[in-house]
């Protein structure tokens, strides 16, 4: 069967074109609706309304609730010896190296002794010649007494004239005056072989305590020079076994630190492991780098695995107030506030709805007409924070609570 042919108007091929009035017409009209669109999404994005109504909701939760300090600072041993020289000269031999365990008395060094040895047999010699020269003396003062009693007896015979017996006597007690001044030369030169003596065995470096090695600074045939400041040679940490963590707490925050309170702290060493100790003594000498002001707060604590090692670097967090077993909300509800001021957005009227605003020294309140216009900040009436609880997809102002800067228990009435 042959195809048919239908046949098409030419008008539903062609579509007439609109007459160029009405299409200047046409544009403004589709500017004044999309203006009003926007105007009217702003108006109610002003008011209080929600695009979605979706709102990011947390969990009332019970546990404990903690205040803390957060600060750096450097592990160190609790006592610390420098071990210095006092006398000046070559090391001739050292006998202990880092990390040695060492004993109090213990010999860790030596100075060349040579010097200071000849100084002590100068010394000697000193005191032995003025020994001889005491003995000399004395056998002239004997020798002058016997000559003084003699002219005493010739003068009671009238044999001398008293002259002669007032020379006798004269000599004399010169001679016994000259023993006294040779006694006393004596005790100055023991007393200058004992200096020397002193000398001579500060060439023997010793330490002062039972500990470990930390540092040691000298070399064999380095020179030590202690003319002018005492030269440390070695770094001896007492006990390894108690560290104590020197913390630079800001100014702001010293004031909720106390003695004996709770601290634990972490090293990049063992970034895992959280050590526990507390707080040992909050010290009064401010320090100040950069107009910065900060003070030193001792955490000590037990280290009988010799985890930590002296200088690393920790972060602290000093606990100043905790209470367990209340409920909990995160801090953030407590800073949320709706557009709408009241209870809910919807049944508060627009002139008593604003946008709380946090921080700042103005807010805004929105007017009958809807236009929004700037008023100073006023403090809250309340002291206390608030939260909110979503109902029906709106926030609702649950009742007030304390907070925990008033040192009681967190909780919702």
């Amino acid at each position: 069967m042959p195809a048919e042919t239908v046949a098409i108007p030419d008008r539903f091929l062609y579509a007439k074109p609109m007459n160029g009035s009405l299409a200047k017409l046409a544009r403004p009209a589709v500017l004044v609706i999309v203006v009003i669109g926007l105007i009217a999404f702003s108006a109610h994005f002003l008011r209080g309304g929600s695009v979605d109504g979706r709102y990011v909701t947390a969990t009332v939760t019970r546990g404990p609730i903690v205040r803390s300090v957060i600060a750096t600072g450097t592990v160190n041993p609790v006592v610390t010896v420098q071990v210095g020289s006092y006398v000046s000269g070559p090391i001739q031999a050292i006998y202990a190296d880092f990390n040695a365990r060492v004993k109090a008395g213990e010999l860790i060094a030596k100075i060349d002794p040579r010097p200071f040895e000849v100084k002590v047999a100068e010394s000697q010699a000193a005191l032995a010649n003025a020994r001889a020269q005491l003995s000399k003396d004395i056998a002239d003062t004997d020798y002058k007494k016997i000559t003084f009693q003699r002219n005493q007896r010739l003068y009671d015979a009238e044999a001398v004239s008293h002259d002669v017996l007032d020379s006798a006597r004269s000599v004399y007690l010169q001679g016994v005056s000259q023993v006294a001044l040779d006694r006393a030369n004596i005790q100055q030169q023991k007393a200058a072989v004992q200096d020397a003596q002193v000398q001579l065995n500060y060439t023997d470096i010793v330490s002062p305590v039972d500990g470990t090695v930390v540092s040691r600074n000298v070399d064999v045939g380095q020179t030590v020079a202690a003319s002018f400041q005492t030269p440390t040679l070695f770094l001896i940490a007492k006990d390894l076994t108690q560290m104590q963590v020197d913390t630079s707490v800001s100014e702001s925050d010293i004031g909720n630190v106390l003695d004996g309170e709770n601290g634990e702290f972490k090293v990049d060493a063992f970034p895992d492991r959280t050590f526990e100790g507390g707080v040992f003594q909050v010290r009064q000498a401010p320090i100040t780098v950069q107009n910065v002001v900060t003070y030193d707060v001792v955490v000590r604590v037990a280290n009988p695995e010799l985890l930590l090692k002296p200088g690393m670097t920790a972060n602290v967090t000093i606990v100043t107030a905790r209470r367990d077993d209340v409920i909990r909300v995160p801090q953030l509800a407590l800073r949320f506030a709706p557009r709408g001021g009241g209870t809910t957005a919807a049944a508060t009227p627009h002139s008593q709805r604003s946008a709380a605003i946090s921080n700042r020294t103005t807010s805004w309140l929105r007017t009958n007409s809807g236009i929004p216009r700037q008023r100073a900040a006023r403090r809250p009436r309340s002291a206390g924070a608030r939260i909110w609880r979503v109902d029906s997809d709106q926030p609702d102002r649950a009742e007030r609570h304390r907070n925990i800067q008033s040192h009681e228990d967190l909780s919702i009435r």
